[in-house]
């Protein structure tokens, strides 16, 4: 497989896409539903990127937004389902002091947005838990890695140091378009017993 290099804002520090540290595409998927809906809600936020194939370069300063803002999300939503607390099967929505995990990552790509990241660099990511369920997470691509933020999990790690099997997440080039993910590794998966 050929390395694809980003070295725009980089200069001499290209960084290598083929590293595991970063999620591999394999092509356009379906929309969440839940996703498509939020986007006849909130068209802006779901057209083109201007600078598709964003990576935010990781110093100090980033780092603490991150994890300020996992860490400020987490606490202050109180978990529900959209069932319990609005009577429907799915809904993406920015929580109101309650949410699931789709309302968690939207509050977390909004406020990152708003102190001035990159929208291409920060993805809505479906995935797989480990007993079946499905599971959104906060897909940020950095120049250290495809970092994950989670409401599971307060740590901040890589997608390929979580214990879960990537599906699919938000093109870089339009925040309502989604590709597929190519999470080729072994990840246990237990039966739900619900």
């Amino acid at each position: 497989m050929a390395a694809i290099f980003i070295a725009s804002a980089y200069g001499a520090n290209a960084i290598d896409l083929s590293n595991p540290a970063f999620a591999r595409t394999i092509g356009p998927t379906s929309i969440p539903i839940g996703h498509m809906e939020f986007c006849k809600r909130h068209r802006v936020e779901c057209g083109p990127t201007a600078t598709a194939g964003g990576i935010e370069a990781l110093d100090e300063q980033r780092w603490r937004e991150l994890v300020e803002t996992n860490n400020r999300f987490n606490t202050e939503i109180i978990p529900v389902t959209d069932l319990d607390f609005y009577q429907v099967g799915e809904l993406w929505t920015y929580p109101q002091g309650y949410g699931d995990c789709e309302d968690f990552v939207l509050a977390k790509r909004r406020m990152l947005i708003d102190a001035g990241w990159d929208p291409s660099a920060l993805l809505i990511s479906v995935v797989r838990q480990t007993n079946g369920d499905g599971h959104a997470v906060l897909m940020v691509r950095t120049d250290r890695g495809d970092l994950i933020l989670d409401n599971l999990d307060s740590t901040i790690r890589v997608w390929n140091e979580t214990p879960y099997q990537f599906i699919k997440r938000q093109s870089q080039a339009n925040a309502g378009e989604w590709v597929q993910i190519d999470d080729s590794r072994q990840v246990v998966t237990v039966a739900s017993t619900r």
